[in-house]
């Protein structure tokens, strides 16, 4: 089980656009699926979005998700994602 715990939190550096949308697009149902609209809401329509946006909705996320150590995972996984806009 442990294993199936460090694949899953693995870093990832080389996201592309695409990879980076599909992976907020999870983030966006893990979230709705965790009954937490208004941080779903952040990735709703991301799509083609330029970086700065982009930059701006992880940022927001990360600060809302700042104080629920209940919601790590969501957290680990948009971290991620900040380390790879710059790929955009």
């Amino acid at each position: 089980m442990a294993s199936d715990n460090e694949k899953t939190m693995k870093i990832v550096t080389n996201l592309d656009r695409s990879g980076i949308e599909a992976k907020l697009a999870e983030v966006r149902a893990h979230a709705q699926s965790k009954n937490l609209p208004e941080l779903a809401s952040l990735f709703n329509g991301v799509e083609g979005m330029p970086r700065a946006q982009f930059e701006q909705r992880v940022t927001n996320a990360l600060k809302w998700l700042a104080d629920k150590p209940e919601h790590n995972g969501i957290t680990a996984q948009l971290e991620m994602v900040e380390l790879n806009l710059r790929n955009l």
